[in-house]
C-alpha cells in the first residue's frame, strides 16, 4: 500500500528517491550532542554520512566542536562553506594533496591524522604552503586492524617524528576502538601518553569514534572528543548494533514495485546503483517498512529482487515502498540530492555537496 506522502514524492520526484525526515535529523543531532555533553567530551561529527554543509552547520550550531572528514575533497567543500575546525581522519600522501591541504590550512583550522613516517615526511610541505603550523594526531589501531600504528611504542616514536618536523605540531591521538575493546584501548592510550609526556609532549586531542560506540561514550579516561557519523540518519546496521531504533532512521529510499511476475517474487526499481551491495553483514539489502518480512534478496544494477516467500503481506505492481538501507553512508554517496520532509509535507531538496569526493 502506498502512503499519501510516498505517492506525492513519486509524482513530484520519481523513484528511487532518497528522503530525509528533518524532524528525525534534528532529534538525532540533539540526542548525540546531549550524550557528548553528559559524558563531558566534545562532539566532532563525521560528515561522511550526510556530506552536506547545511547539516554540518546544524551540528555545529547544536554544540559540536568541529567536524571530521575522511577525504580532502570533503574538507574543501566544508571549509568553502565557512566551517573552520576540521579533522581529516585519513593518511594524506602526494604533492597534489599537500598543495590542497596547504590551501585549506591557510583558511581553516586543520588537523590531520598519520600512522607512518612517509605521511609525516610529506606534511611539512602543506604547513609551509599555509604559512602556519599544522596539527597532526597519531592514528592508533586498537583492535579493528584497519589503519593505525599497532603498538604504543610506534605511537610514541611517530609523535617524536611529528614534533621534530618543521611546521608540524603533535596534537595527540586518534583511536577507533572496537565496541568491546575499550579496556585494551585504555591500556594502549595510557602507555602512549606516558611515553610522549616523557619526551615533553602532551596530547591535547584524544579522539575516539564510531556511532556503534554510543554505549561507550566517555569510557576512555583522557578522551577529549568523539567522532559520530552514521547517527545523523542511522540505518539497519545501527539498529542491529543497538545504537538506534527504527524511529531514529531518518533516511528512507522510496522505491516502486515494477514487477510481480510470480506470487513469491517481485522487482523494485532500486538496485545496486541505489542501495549498493554493502550488506553490512546482514541478511538481505534493506528493510521494507510496509512489508518487513519481505527480503531484498539480490540485485542487478536497476533491479531489486524481492523474495516474498516469508511475507504475510505482498505488494502490488505500482506500490511505492519505503526502505531503510543496510548502510546509509554508501547509499547517500550515490545520490545527487535528498528530498526533505517534515511529517507529511515536502519542504525541499538538499544537494549531496560532497558526493563523489574520493580524493
Amino acid at each position: 500500500m502506498t502512503t499519501p506522502l510516498a505517492a506525492k514524492i513519486a509524482r513530484e520526484y520519481g523513484t528511487p528517491c532518497a528522503v530525509i525526515d528533518m524532524d528525525k535529523v534534528e532529534r538525532n543531532i540533539a540526542r548525540i550532542q546531549k550524550a557528548c555533553d553528559d559524558a563531558g567530551i566534545a562532539n566532532r561529527p563525521h560528515i561522511k554520512t550526510h556530506k552536506n554543509p547545511t547539516i554540518a552547520k546544524m551540528q555545529v550550531a547544536a554544540g559540536a566542536k568541529g567536524i571530521t572528514c575522511q577525504k580532502l575533497g570533503e574538507a574543501e567543500i566544508m571549509a568553502n562553506a565557512g566551517i573552520d575546525d576540521i579533522l581529516i581522519s585519513y593518511n594524506l600522501l602526494g604533492e597534489e594533496k599537500m598543495a590542497r591541504l596547504g590551501a585549506l590550512q591557510a583558511k581553516a583550522n586543520m588537523t590531520v591524522a598519520a600512522d607512518n613516517s612517509t605521511v609525516v615526511a610529506g606534511l611539512p610541505k602543506a604547513a609551509a604552503a599555509s604559512g602556519r603550523p599544522l596539527s597532526v594526531v597519531v592514528e592508533c589501531d586498537t583492535g579493528r586492524k584497519r589503519a593505525g600504528v599497532e603498538t604504543p611504542a610506534e605511537a610514541i616514536a611517530l609523535a617524536r617524528e611529528i614534533a621534530a618536523s618543521k611546521g608540524l605540531e603533535f596534537a595527540g591521538f586518534m583511536l577507533y576502538p572496537t565496541e568491546t575493546g575499550w579496556g585494551d584501548a585504555q591500556k594502549f592510550y595510557d602507555e602512549a601518553l606516558a611515553g610522549v609526556r616523557a619526551d615533553g609532549l602532551d596530547a591535547k586531542i584524544v579522539s575516539t569514534g564510531g556511532t556503534p560506540n554510543l554505549v561507550n561514550i566517555g569510557k576512555l579516561k583522557g578522551g577529549t572528543e568523539h567522532r559520530f557519523g552514521t547517527y545523523i540518519y542511522n540505518d539497519r546496521m545501527q539498529v542491529a548494533a543497538g545504537s538506534a531504533t527504527w524511529d531514529d532512521c531518518a533516511l528512507h529510499i522510496y522505491s516502486t514495485v515494477v514487477s510481480r511476475a510470480a506470487p513469491e517474487r517481485g522487482i523494485l526499481d532500486a538496485g545496486s546503483k541505489t542501495l549498493t551491495t554493502d550488506t553490512g553483514g546482514l541478511d538481505g539489502h534493506g528493510l521494507i517498512l510496509e512489508h518487513p518480512e519481505a527480503k531484498i534478496a539480490r540485485f542487478a544494477e536497476e533491479h531489486g529482487f524481492l523474495d516474498l516467500s516469508r511475507s504475510n503481506t505482498r505488494p502490488n505492481v505500482g506500490d511505492v515502498v519505503r526502505i531503510v538501507p543496510n548502510h546509509v553512508c554508501v547509499v547517500v554517496n550515490m545520490m545527487d540530492e535528498v528530498v526533505m520532509v517534515r511529517g507529511e509535507e515536502i519542504i525541499g531538496t538538499l544537494p549531496v555537496a560532497a558526493r563523489g569526493k574520493l580524493r
